[in-house]
């Protein structure tokens, strides 16, 4: 005599003689559920990216002084007249057309700084790290720039009349028609002859 077939119940399993198993959980394929779980990713993804840039802007909006760390930060056509910067740390950001003349940035990070246009004149830049800065028709005029590291610097059309670059490094830096005239040279004793521009005669 032939057994019937065990019937099944999606979800369950049944046996001859015993109650029905417990319920397979499965999971929520639907479209509106996988719609529901992507508008959450998206929010914790603003959040954290909200969370990071505050991060990384907080310290934008601290007051000038020693060591200030203004990291990535726009301070285009601000004013730093005599501010002391010294050691401050101010990589990538930006000084277009800031006015920062008789300020002290001995010692300070700057980085890939960018001082497009921006009044320096008288500024003390000695020991400072410059690499990658730009200071295409900065003003120059008297700056310290005593044992600054220069390299890779941008200084298209600068004007360093007077100022002073002994032991500089001005490792592939961009000098093209930099206005050098009464400067002091790399070397410390040379001064840059009136009408050197570009190179230092």
């Amino acid at each position: 005599m032939a057994i019937p077939p065990v019937k099944t119940i999606p979800g369950r399993c049944a046996a001859p003689g015993s109650g029905p198993a417990p319920t397979v959980a499965t999971h929520d394929r639907s479209p509106r559920h996988r719609l529901r779980r992507l508008v959450l990713s998206g929010a914790l993804v603003a959040v954290l990216l909200q969370a990071l840039a505050t991060a990384a802007f907080a310290g934008c909006t601290d007051a000038p002084r020693p060591g200030v760390q203004w990291v990535r930060c726009f301070m285009n056509e601000r004013t730093f007249a005599g501010a002391d910067l010294s050691q401050a740390v101010l990589r990538d950001s930006s000084f277009t057309r800031a006015d920062l003349s008789g300020a002290s940035l001995r010692e300070a990070d700057a980085r890939g700084a960018k001082f497009v246009s921006a009044n320096l004149s008288q500024v003390d830049l000695s020991g400072a790290s410059l690499a990658r800065a730009d200071f295409t028709r900065a003003d120059l005029r008297g700056a310290n720039l005593r044992d600054a590291d220069l390299s890779d610097a941008r200084l298209f059309l600068a004007n360093l009349a007077g100022a002073d670059l002994s032991g500089a490094r001005l490792d592939d830096a961009d000098l093209y028609r930099t206005e050098l005239s009464g400067a002091r040279w790399i070397d410390g004793k040379t001064i840059c002859a009136a009408g050197s521009i570009g190179v230092c005669k």
